[in-house]
């Protein structure tokens, strides 16, 4: 069990720096986004007050935060914690300003665009498809490290195990073969066995592979 625990470093190269790359927009953009013309009201860059550090800074932290552990971690928990960290990063984006509402926050500003596309394009890149996206990535990050393959579960004496160079399919049912060792079916010396129609040999075993 405590093999499986192990992971490749690579696994969640992908989704980690995205997600990282993700949390800093996030996080930049109602301050940096006045250089541009996009982002969120004042017309001031790096504007700071509580509601951009709990809708902003927050969320992209987490988010940030969660990038990392998933591209640098080679434990599969502490991976999979930090997908569900990105998760939630995202998800805070995503809905974070409506529920705020609660406790009579603000928000981070209205959107600086004077038009409805304008509008609508500050709101889905700073929180609402942005969250989503987040949201997606993290996702796709816990789906991958929650998969245990199969040279993982091979314990390391065994063959099939990393050391190999590749990865064997587990084999089951009456297609499995039962012994290896000399005397046991389907080993050295032993008489090839009828076959029903359709069936087909293991790639490794004797004769190589039908088709």
């Amino acid at each position: 069990m405590t093999g499986t625990m192990r992971v490749p470093r690579s696994r969640g190269g992908i989704s980690g720096i995205l997600l990282v790359l993700l949390g800093l927009w996030g996080g930049l953009l109602p301050f940096a986004g006045p250089y541009f013309d996009f982002g969120f009201a004042p017309d001031d860059t790096w504007v700071y007050n509580t509601d951009r550090l709990e809708l902003s800074i927050a969320p992209a932290a987490a988010t940030v935060l969660s990038g990392l552990i998933v591209l640098f971690s080679a434990h599969r928990a502490f991976a999979i914690l930090g997908a569900w960290l990105g998760v939630l990063g995202g998800a805070w984006f995503a809905v974070g300003g409506p529920v705020a509402t609660l406790w009579d926050m603000s928000g981070v500003g209205a959107p600086l665009g004077t038009g409805n596309g304008r509008h609508l394009a500050e709101q889905l890149s700073g929180f609402t498809g942005l969250g989503v996206v987040i949201v997606f990535f993290a996702a796709l990050a816990l789906g991958r490290f929650a998969v245990v393959g199969v040279r993982e579960a091979t314990p390391p004496d065994e063959p099939g195990h990393e050391d190999s160079g590749t990865t064997q399919p587990l084999v089951f049912g009456r297609y499995a073969r039962e012994s290896a060792g000399p005397g046991g079916p389907g080993g050295p010396g032993t008489p090839p066995q009828p076959r029903p129609p359709g069936d087909q040999r293991v790639a490794g075993e004797q004769g190589g592979v039908e088709r």
